[in-house]
């Protein structure tokens, strides 16, 4: 834009300012007022940003702003009125125009203040520009706290945004050409912040105590700072002498040499040995050129092999949606001395601030007090500062804070997140995908870490990483993140790098799980499954028949008496009736075709009241054509119609709900309810790296190795073991028997520098020899490389193609072919029924259909795929609705007497169900029960639980199983809910833990020797333990095993004496069951009285025949609670959230598979304020309980609370309240 172009107020408002003379700024008087006029004139501009585009032009910030900036900071008021103006000039284009301009106008508008933005960075390269705002950002955090102003505040905020503004400005790439090595913008920029000790500002601002609220706006700087640099590159810096800086340069060097060597040499082969004058023409037998002869050579026959039906044409242009992904900002090598100030920067950071930063800023996060997405600087930080430290020399000190299982689970909330919202914001899956970069990297950065802690020498950070690995491990959500991330991935969204660093994380979780599970005689991990339980539709569940003129006829007798009372005022009428809905969408003739049904409906049901206000109120509403009566229409008249509306035959046909989509999925007979069962499982890896046997991960990997020449060797490593452990571990090579694939083997073997790509060399030798071995018996094989393959299809490769079918692997439920005639007939069948209304077409076929056994949905399909019907919407299914079925006098009798019958059974509605004549549901029976006043609350009909007693009964004593009160897991709660109502207590208690409880003064005698020889303590922790295990069950009712864990050197030792764990046996307690366990359990089979009696076995003083608990010394802790002597240091195994040091779980994931979850969000929950709970037993891998308790993980971890039995059954009444069983 030209300078004279510029607005008349605005060059007026410039000119003001004052005027540069050499280096020498003079002001003019009004320069305080032009200032705030130009930052009004900003606040007012257009959606072109014209203002901002004429300063630019006018370089006002260069000529002007600076000089003032440089040579007038002790005027406070024009200081800090020029950062204002700065700061406002300075901010991103991206935040003035909300998003990159699509239209070009804009777009122009949008670069040229980009331009203007990378012109006002190079003049901010200067070091007295930034040694005038750290002086003053010195000066201004000097202050106290009592005596800093809020002018003050803002100061300090604005110099912040001022440089973030300007380390945020983009380089331009048409100025910046240079070479690594060279001084770009950025670095000087960077070296001027240095050389002004800016740097040493940012490190005090993160880490002093009273600074807390600049932690994001440091972050944000340090991201900026460290934008171009590599973190290990950066890392190795000045480690060796300066020649091995520069050894990857020299090895990509010498392989362009090998590269370029290989192919003269190829050339010198290919030349003839004499030339001649005459090229020649010869005819390539075999090859059709485009009519029916063959293809006539025109070249030398060294140019063969190049030849291609391709040559001449033009390249077929990809649509800009097809395109890839465009990679990140090519990452700039900064000159040695930059890189060297940034290095001295990390090395301080991590030592000083990096811990308590993170802390701040996660905290930050968290209680969402920063701005939207400041996560990715938390993401980045992370990954750059952890890669440094394990790059520099590895001290896992220095990132305590990001190590640990609250970090895995942030990362992986974030990584989700960003997945689902790139699937949804389809315009912004670009962005999404550059987060959900961010996130993959520091998930990658915080592996590496973990693997790195294995090595350590110190024993308490290689227990740290087995904690945080079996945590990782054990839940399913880790493991399936990447088989998603595979699926999902686009290359038109994601670019080439987001792939590179997807592989190679996946390639380092395989290998840390199968070290994980070499290690272990079995590993048990949590397990998802959704299981899907099928209902019957309540609308089309039942046709009954209409009632009969007698039965209409003998309700209208007793229906007369009520409405003569209602007309003659009696009995009120309802005022809360409306039959027309003016909102509704539904027209207003069928609005009163559905009013006369309700009356009709409240006629049958017995409420006469509301259906005389109906007609009343229908009749005000449609007083055309007295449908409902005349308008002076009296009680004869209205007791007329309603008989008449009565026994008219109305047709019931409701419309489908909206709310249900109607696809393929409701052809099914039945609905289906989704739920998500959580379990645990033995892991088997290679069940698990099956999973990776699926045509998008071989799809992704062959993408990746397309540009092999380019990936770095650990880049080609990664994507060739993922192919070698799915071919040769899987014994899948079949699935790499892909076109694509074996292009790129050609590519690679006619490579002359493919001696540097041996392990891809070996790769491609082995799968193209498995490949021609196959195709010696299996001629089909060159037709499968043009297909991606599944696991089914392997099979059928190897083992043939009817294998599946015939062999013991198929599959029963395998719905059988259509036949040639049978399609036929499905056609004809088809046309026939098809023009005939009110008739039912699918329901015609399957009534015709020759063949028996098909189902609605597979004529359906059959239809869809013939071509006959366009989707399984054309047959929508006949919905029905329901009546109101009514007792009569026999039926009422017969249930008096059935109940009267069973009142004194256990179960009197069950006994009640199994001899009813009429088979009607128990919410049915249940209501008609307390319509007659046979009961007064539906609990006194719930079946009775026998309660057991102090001792043995005789039918206990048949079985061999203790007294314990009723209990059921929950997934005994998910069971029993589908089998039968009628089934026998022994089954609805489900299996017992123990099938043995201890006699009265078991272990007695021997609990008094361990006394006498010193072991009083132990004894007393025990009987504690039996006696807070008994009060528990008491008070919640249900009953969990509850480990013991001994938190005192001589509670361990004695529960490693054989007499002790003798004790023990005799009083009922269980063994660690296998290697997953650590600890002895209190069975949940003993109850609370079996409990007190042990406790009163151990005391000294003799047996307590009360069975009621003793006082205590003092407060009972949690099992869980851990002793000084278990806590790791709070460098590695806490989550540095909270000031004291949080003992770190013993490896195991011991929690319930439903709280795991739960449990990675409060790690860090204090458990010395917790109540005792008793806690499921562990099931990991010898693992022990992982959490501390408190009061919310009580309540929480509670699978059964009080009266759930009586919540069940209510919840199973009223389900069958809409099966309606006639």
């Amino acid at each position: 834009m030209d300078w004279y172009m510029m607005n008349c107020e605005l060059l007026a408002t410039c000119s003001a300012l004052g005027y540069l003379e050499g280096d020498v700024y003079h002001r003019e008087p009004d320069c305080l007022e032009s200032v705030k006029d130009l930052i009004r004139y900003l606040r007012h501009e257009d959606e072109t940003r014209d203002v901002r585009q004429q300063l630019g032009a006018a370089q006002i910030l260069q000529n002007d702003l600076l000089p003032i900036l440089v040579q007038y900071p002790q005027d406070k008021v024009l200081f800090d009125a020029i950062v204002r103006l700065m700061v406002n000039l300075t901010q991103p284009a991206l935040l003035c125009f909300g998003k990159v301009p699509a239209d070009a106008a804009s777009r122009h508008h949008f670069l040229q203040v980009l331009s203007y933005l990378q012109a006002y960075k190079e003049a901010f390269a200067s070091e007295k520009v930034f040694v005038v705002l750290s002086e003053k950002l010195y000066d201004l955090l000097q202050l106290d706290w009592e005596q800093r102003q809020e002018e003050d505040t803002l100061l300090i905020e604005r110099i912040l945004l001022l440089v973030r503004n300007v380390l945020h400005v983009p380089p331009d790439p048409t100025e910046e050409q240079g070479v690594d090595g060279d001084a770009s913008v950025h670095d000087r920029v960077l070296w001027a912040l240095h050389i002004s000790g800016m740097d040493d500002l940012l490190k005090f601002l993160a880490s002093a105590q009273v600074e807390q609220q600049w932690a994001l706006h440091v972050l944000e700087i340090i991201s900026l700072m460290f934008r171009d640099q590599n973190p290990e590159e950066l890392a190795a810096l000045g480690q060796g002498p300066a020649g091995a800086e520069h050894g990857e340069d020299t090895r990509e060097l010498e392989t362009l040499r090998q590269r370029e060597l290989a192919e003269k040499r190829a050339r010198a082969l290919q030349r003839p040995s004499r030339h001649s004058r005459f090229g020649g023409s010869y005819v390539l037998q075999g090859l059709k050129s485009i009519g029916d002869r063959d293809v006539v050579f025109h070249k030398g026959l060294h140019n063969l092999k190049s030849y291609s039906h391709d040559l001449g044409k033009e390249p077929q242009r990809v649509p800009r949606r097809r395109q890839a992904a465009p990679e990140s900002e090519p990452s700039h090598r900064s000159a040695r001395n930059v890189r060297l100030f940034l290095r001295h920067f990390c090395q301080d950071f991590l030592e000083g601030c990096y811990n308590r930063l993170m802390l701040l800023v996660k905290d930050q996060l968290v209680r969402e007090k920063a701005q939207q997405h400041d996560e990715t600087y938390y993401l980045w930080a992370t990954a750059f500062f952890m890669a440094f430290n394990r790059r520099r020399g590895f001290r896992p000190e220095l990132v305590s804070e990001t190590v640990s299982v609250r970090a895995f689970h942030f990362i992986e909330q974030n990584l989700t997140k960003y997945y689902e919202m790139a699937l949804m914001d389809k315009k912004e899956a670009t962005t999404w995908a550059h987060r959900m970069h961010l996130a993959l990297k520091a998930y990658q950065e915080l592996l590496r870490t973990v693997q790195e802690m294995d090595r350590s020498p110190e024993q308490a950070v290689r227990d740290s990483s087995q904690v945080i690995k079996s945590n990782i491990f054990y839940l399913m959500e880790y493991r399936e993140l990447f088989l998603t991330l595979f699926r999902k991935f686009d290359e038109t969204k994601q670019p080439r790098s987001f792939l590179r660093d997807l592989v190679e994380t996946a390639h380092l979780f395989l290998r840390m799980l199968e070290r994980f599970c070499r290690g272990r005689a079995s590993l048990v991990v949590q397990s998802k499954r959704v299981r899907r339980k099928k209902k019957p539709r309540a609308p089309a569940a039942f046709t009954p028949p209409p009632p009969s003129t007698a039965e209409l006829e003998e309700l209208w007798a007793g229906l007369a008496p009520q409405l003569q009372a209602c007309l003659e005022g009696k009995v009120p009428l309802p005022e809360d009736v409306v039959p027309f809905d003016a909102a509704s969408e539904t027209p207003v003739e069928e609005q009163r075709a559905e009013a006369l049904l309700r009356i009709q409906g409240c006629l049958r049901r017995s409420q006469v009241p509301q259906a005389l206000r109906l007609l009343r109120s229908a009749r005000d509403v449609w007083p055309e054509g007295d449908v409902f009566g005349a308008a002076d229409a009296g009680p004869p008249e209205e007791t007329r119609l309603l008989r008449e509306i009565l026994v008219a035959p109305l047709p019931r046909n409701p419309p489908p709900e909206p709310e249900e989509p109607e696809d393929e999925e409701e052809e099914d007979e039945e609905e289906e309810e989704e739920t998500v069962q959580v379990s645990e499982k033995e892991f088997n890896f290679l069940d698990y790296l099956k999973r990776f046997a699926c045509a998008p991960v071989v799809r992704a990997l062959v993408l990746l190795l397309r540009g092999y020449a380019r990936n770095s060797p650990r880049t080609n490593h990664c994507a060739a073991r993922l192919l070698h452990r799915l071919a040769r571990d899987l014994r899948m090579e079949p699935l790499l028997f892909q076109l694509s694939l074996f292009a790129l083997f050609h590519r690679l073997l006619s490579d002359p520098a493919a001696g540097a790509h041996q392990e891809l060399v070996a790769l491609a030798k082995f799968i193209l020899g498995k490949f021609f071995a196959l195709a010696a018996t299996n001629k089909k094989a060159f037709v499968e490389l043009l297909f991606w393959k599944n696991p089914t299809a392997v099979y059928e490769m190897t083992k043939g193609y009817s294998s599946l079918q015939e062999g013991e692997g198929a599959p029963k439920s395998r719905v059988p072919p259509w036949t040639p005639q049978e399609e036929q007939e499905l056609r004809e069948l088809y046309w026939k029924y098809k023009e005939v209304e009110g008739e039912d077409i699918i329901a015609a076929i399957l009534a015709h259909l020759p063949t028996a056994g098909r189902t609605r949905r597979q004529v359906v399909k059959q239809l869809v795929r013939m071509g006959l019907a366009s989707s399984a919407r054309d047959f929508p299914r006949e919905r029905k609705g329901t009546r109101i079925v009514l007792w009569t006098q026999e039926q009422e009798e017969e249930l008096t007497r059935l109940f009267e019958e069973f009142q004194g059974s256990d179960d009197v509605l069950g006994n009640i169900m199994k001899h009813l004549t009429a088979r009607r549901s128990r919410a049915r029976v249940v209501e008609k029960l307390l319509g007659l006043g046979l009961v007064s609350e539906r609990k006194e009909l719930y079946k009775k639980r026998r309660r057991k007693s102090h001792g043995h009964g005789p039918g206990m004593a048949a079985a061999g199983v203790p007294g314990v009160p009723a209990q059921d897991s929950s997934a005994e709660d998910e069971d029993s809910e589908e089998e039968e109502e009628d089934e026998e207590d022994e089954v609805e208690e489900g299996p017992m833990e123990e099938n043995w409880a201890p006699e009265e003064g078991a272990g007695q005698g021997l609990a008094q020797r361990l006394h006498q020889e010193g072991l009083a303590g132990p004894l007393r922790w025990l009987e504690n333990c039996l006696r807070r295990a008994a009060g528990d069950r008491e008070e919640d009712g249900v009953s969990h095993p509850v480990p013991l864990v001994p938190l005192t050197e001589e509670n361990e030792d004695a529960m490693e004496d054989r007499r002790f764990q003798s004790l023990l046996r005799q009083l009922g307690l269980r063994p660690p069951a296998s290697e997953q366990e650590s600890f002895w359990r209190i069975p949940a089979a003993l109850t609370p009285q079996q409990l007190r009696r042990a406790a009163a076995s151990v005391t000294h003083h003799g047996p307590d025949p009360s069975g009621s608990p003793r006082d205590l010394p003092g407060p009972p802790k949690c099992p869980q609670d851990p002793g000084p002597a278990e806590q790791l240091p709070a460098e590695l195994g806490s989550d540095s959230e909270s000031e004291e040091p949080v003992p770190v779980p013993v490896p195991s994931p011991v929690q319930s598979g439903t709280k795991r979850r739960r449990e990675l969000d409060s790690e860090d929950e204090d458990g010395g304020n917790s109540a005792p709970s008793p806690l499921p037993p562990p099931t990991g891998p010898g693992l022990a309980p992982a959490a501390p308790c408190s009061e919310e993980d009580e309540e929480d971890e509670d699978p059964q609370p009080r009266g759930r039995r009586k919540r069940v059954r209510c919840l199973e009444e009223e389900e069958e309240e809409e099966e309606e069983e006639g």
